[in-house]
C-alpha cells in the first residue's frame, strides 16, 4: 500500500478520533489536512477511493456502536458513509488545481454535509466536522453560523495546514505565513464574538428553574412489558424525590420539569394505570412535566407515535409534539414489504412510526420550550424551527439506553451543546438512563448526570428571544457553499491537464514549483 493511501487511512481514524469519547478536536482539521495531501495532485477517480477508504476507517471507528444492532449494520453503514467522503476527496483532486483552493476545500465539505444531512430517507448528519468541536475553541463560531460555519472551520484549517506544508517544501514563505494567519484568526477569532448568556423578557420570564429527571432502565431479570412499566415507574419515583427534596428545602421549586423520551413506553392515554402513576407524580410536583411517551396512532392504528406531551397538575396530557424524524431502520422499515422478507430482524420492529408535521414549540408552564426528540439534535433544521417559531430553550428528550457504555451518547450530547450556541438558547437534555445535561447559551456546561444514575438536575436558567446570526441566515450559507463547490469543480475539471496546481497557490507536492500533469 502507497503511502498515500496509508495517509488516507489515518487520516480517516484521526478524525473519528477527533469525536467523543475520545475528543481529541485538533484532530479533525489535522485529519483533513492530511486527507487533502494524499488526494492532491492524483486524478478525481483516484482522490475518490482515497477519500472512501479514509471515509470507510473514519466511520467504522465513529459508529463503532452500531455494533449493538449488529455488525452487519455497523459495516454497511460505515461502506455508505465512506462514499459520501469519497465525494469530497474526488472534488478536492480537482479545486486544488485552481487559485484560492483552500477556501473551495471548505465549502466542499459544507456542500457535502448539507446533501448528506437530507438525503436520502431524511439524511444521515453523524460525522459532520462540527460535531468534533463542542469543546474547542472554534465552538462560539456556531453563534455565528450554526454547524456549516463551524465545519468550513475545520475544513479551511486543514486545508491551510496542507497548504503551508507546499509552501514550505517549495519555499514560499509568504504563503505558508498567510496561511497560519488564516487558521489562528479561524482558531481564536471566535473568542471574540459576542455569544449571549443571560435572558430576554420580551416574550416571558427571562429565566426559570427547571428540572431535568433521568430515572434509569433496569437491565436485567424483566420481560419487554416489565421493562416498559419499571422504566415509567422509575421516572415516577425519582419526581417523586425531587418532590421530597423541594418539600426539605434541599433544591429549589421548579417551574417546569421535564422527562426523557419513552419514559412512558405504554400509552399513557389508553393504559389507565400508566396514566394514574403519572397523575400521582405530577401532582405531587406540582408543576407540568414534559412526559416522554409512546402512544398509538389514531389516525393510522397500524401505526404508533413518538410524543412529548406536556402533563400538566389536576388537568393532565395537554399540548403533544410527535417526533417529525422518525429513524430509518430503528423506528419505521422504508420499503418494508420488500426487505422484511429478507432481513429478520426486522421483526423487532412490528409497528411503524409515523412522522409528525409541526415543530415541537410547547408551553411547559411558564417556559416556552422546544421539543426536539433524540436524533433530531443532529438535524439542523428541526432545531432551528422550534427557535425561529418561537421556543426560549430547547429540550432534547432521548433514550439511548440500547448504546449505555459505547461512546454514542456522549457523541449526542455534543450536537446538544453545539445547539446551544448555534441558537443561543438553553438546553436541557433529558435521557433515560443518561447521559442527561442542561447547557447554556454559550455551551456552558451547569450540570450533567452520568449513565445509569437514577438523578435529576435543578437549574436555573435563561430563556432568550433573539435569533442568532445563524438563525437568520438560515439554509443560505448551506446553498452558497453548493453552488460554490459545483462552479469550482467545473473550472477544475476545465483547467488544462498540465497545469497543476494553480499558478501562484504556492503548493506543489515535489516543492520544486513544476507543475504536474494529471487527468481530472
Amino acid at each position: 500500500m502507497s503511502l498515500r493511501w496509508l495517509a488516507a487511512v489515518g487520516a480517516g481514524v484521526a478524525m473519528a478520533l477527533a469525536f467523543p469519547p475520545i475528543g481529541l478536536w485538533p484532530l479533525a482539521p489535522i485529519g483533513v489536512a492530511v486527507l487533502t495531501w494524499a488526494v492532491a495532485g492524483r486524478r478525481g477517480l483516484v482522490g475518490f477511493g482515497l477519500g472512501s477508504a479514509s471515509g470507510l476507517t473514519f466511520f467504522l471507528v465513529l459508529v463503532r456502536w452500531i455494533t449493538v444492532i449488529g455488525v452487519d449494520a455497523w459495516i454497511l453503514l460505515a461502506a455508505y458513509s465512506a462514499l459520501w467522503l469519497g465525494l469530497v476527496a474526488w472534488a478536492t483532486a480537482i479545486v486544488v488545481r485552481l487559485p484560492g483552493w483552500p477556501l473551495f476545500v471548505a465549502a466542499i465539505w459544507v456542500a457535502e454535509e448539507a446533501l448528506r444531512d437530507r438525503i436520502p430517507l431524511g439524511g444521515w448528519p453523524w460525522g459532520r466536522l462540527a460535531h468534533s468541536q463542542a469543546d474547542s475553541p472554534l465552538l462560539p463560531l456556531a453563534w455565528l453560523g450554526g454547524s456549516p460555519l463551524l465545519t468550513a472551520a475545520v475544513a479551511g484549517m486543514g486545508a491551510c495546514l496542507t497548504g503551508i506544508w507546499f509552501a514550505v517544501r517549495r519555499g514560499v514563505p509568504l504563503h505558508a505565513f498567510g496561511a497560519a494567519a488564516v487558521i489562528a484568526v479561524l482558531l481564536f477569532g471566535g473568542l471574540l464574538l459576542p455569544v449571549p448568556v443571560s435572558g430576554e423578557s420580551d416574550g416571558g420570564p427571562a429565566d426559570a428553574t427547571i428540572a431535568v429527571i433521568q430515572g434509569n432502565v433496569p437491565r436485567t431479570g424483566l420481560n419487554s412489558d416489565g421493562q416498559r412499566r419499571a422504566v415509567l415507574e422509575n421516572h415516577v419515583r425519582q419526581t417523586q424525590r425531587l418532590a421530597d427534596d423541594v418539600a426539605a428545602g434541599l433544591v429549589p421549586a421548579p417551574e417546569a420539569v421535564i422527562w426523557p423520551e419513552n419514559a412512558a413506553d405504554s400509552d399513557p392515554l389508553a393504559d389507565g394505570e400508566a396514566r394514574a402513576a403519572i397523575d400521582g407524580a405530577v401532582d405531587l410536583i406540582a408543576v407540568p412535566v414534559l412526559v416522554g411517551a409512546v402512544i398509538a396512532n389514531p389516525r393510522e392504528p397500524s401505526t404508533v407515535l413518538n410524543v412529548g406531551i406536556v402533563w400538566s397538575p389536576n388537568t393532565g396530557p395537554g399540548q403533544m409534539y410527535v417526533k417529525q424524524h422518525p429513524v430509518p431502520f430503528g423506528e419505521y422499515i422504508p420499503f418494508r414489504a420488500a426487505l422484511a422478507s429478507l432481513i429478520s430482524r426486522f421483526d423487532q420492529i412490528p409497528h411503524d412510526f409515523a412522522a409528525g408535521t409541526e415543530s415541537g414549540v410547547l408551553d411547559v408552564g411558564p417556559v416556552r420550550l422546544g421539543d426536539v426528540i433524540c436524533f433530531e439534535i443532529a438535524y439542523d433544521d428541526l432545531v432551528r424551527e422550534t427557535v425561529v417559531d418561537g421556543a426560549r430553550m430547547i429540550a432534547v428528550q432521548t433514550n439511548n439506553a440500547t448504546y449505555t457504555g459505547t461512546g454514542q451518547t456522549e457523541q449526542q450530547l455534543a450536537m446538544a451543546r453545539i445547539q446551544s450556541v448555534s441558537h443561543g438558547r438553553t438546553v436541557a437534555v433529558a435521557a433515560t438512563n443518561g447521559i442527561s445535561a442542561v447547557f447554556l447559551p454559550d455551551g456552558t456546561r451547569i450540570g450533567q448526570i452520568p449513565e445509569d444514575v437514577a438523578w435529576q438536575i435543578v437549574a436555573r436558567v435563561p430563556l432568550r428571544d433573539s435569533l442568532t446570526p445563524g438563525d437568520v441566515l438560515g439554509l443560505w450559507p448551506e446553498g452558497i457553499a453548493l453552488v460554490v463547490s459545483v462552479l469550482t469543480v467545473a473550472l477544475g475539471l476545465r483547467r488544462p491537464r498540465g497545469v497543476w496546481p494553480a499558478a501562484g497557490s504556492g503548493i506543489t507536492p515535489q516543492g520544486t514549483g513544476q507543475s504536474r500533469r494529471e487527468d481530472s
